[in-house]
């Protein structure tokens, strides 16, 4: 995965076709290979592929001689792309505008900056060929009222807070600081028939 910071590559990245094409690169392929694909002439095929090579987008694997021509064979230089908010410039999201735990934009505000400090540092692990130190937890949890909802906030803050008290060292020579993230938000409903059956007969055999 490559994380996008030029305003230049995201605009390219953008483009229908490019985006297209950019998914078909997966696998190596030629202008030849791809205008059947996107259902484009090579020439136009061609333009599209040198933009998105100018833009580091994708990569040339080799050329091979086809009669009087040369074939160049490309990849895309990732398997995907996420485009950071430092490409915004000025109006990117900064939450430290209005900081405040219980809102979901300050929530968005929060992400965008994750996207923008980890792809930061992703690239820099990358060209180093290091690994980057960080974790992540994913889970869902369903509350029965929204009473037990604000009460997990609470018990979550304490938590969090405790841990962050107990390891945190302003004092130690070499220590490092990390960001820590943790938040929560409604799921987006599965609308899928056999996921709604299963939700509509939990609610009915609840006591």
């Amino acid at each position: 995965m490559t994380v996008i910071d030029d305003p230049a590559a995201a605009g390219v990245s953008l483009d229908p076709i490019r985006a297209r094409l950019l998914a078909a690169l997966v696998e190596p392929g030629s202008a030849t290979t791809l205008a059947a694909t996107v259902g484009l002439t090579r020439q136009k095929v061609n333009y599209h592929l040198r933009t998105l090579e100018q833009h580091g987008l994708v990569e040339l694997v080799e050329e091979r001689r086809r009669g009087n021509m040369t074939e160049r064979v490309m990849r895309a230089t990732a398997a995907s792309y996420v485009i950071s908010p430092a490409a915004l410039g000025a109006v990117a999201p900064d939450p430290a505008r209005a900081p405040d735990r219980l809102s979901a934009r300050w929530l968005v505000a929060l992400a965008a900056r994750t996207v923008r400090e980890v792809g930061g540092l992703l690239a820099g692990a990358a060209a180093a060929r290091k690994r980057l130190a960080t974790l992540a937890i994913d889970a869902e949890v369903r509350f029965a009222s929204a009473a037990d909802r604000a009460a997990f906030a609470e018990d979550l803050t304490a938590a969090v807070t405790a841990l962050v008290a107990r390891y945190h060292d302003d004092a130690v020579p070499g220590g490092r600081r990390h960001r820590l993230v943790v938040a929560v938000h409604p799921l987006i409903p599965d609308t899928r028939p056999d996921t709604q059956d299963h939700d509509t007969q939990t609610r009915e055999e609840r006591p």
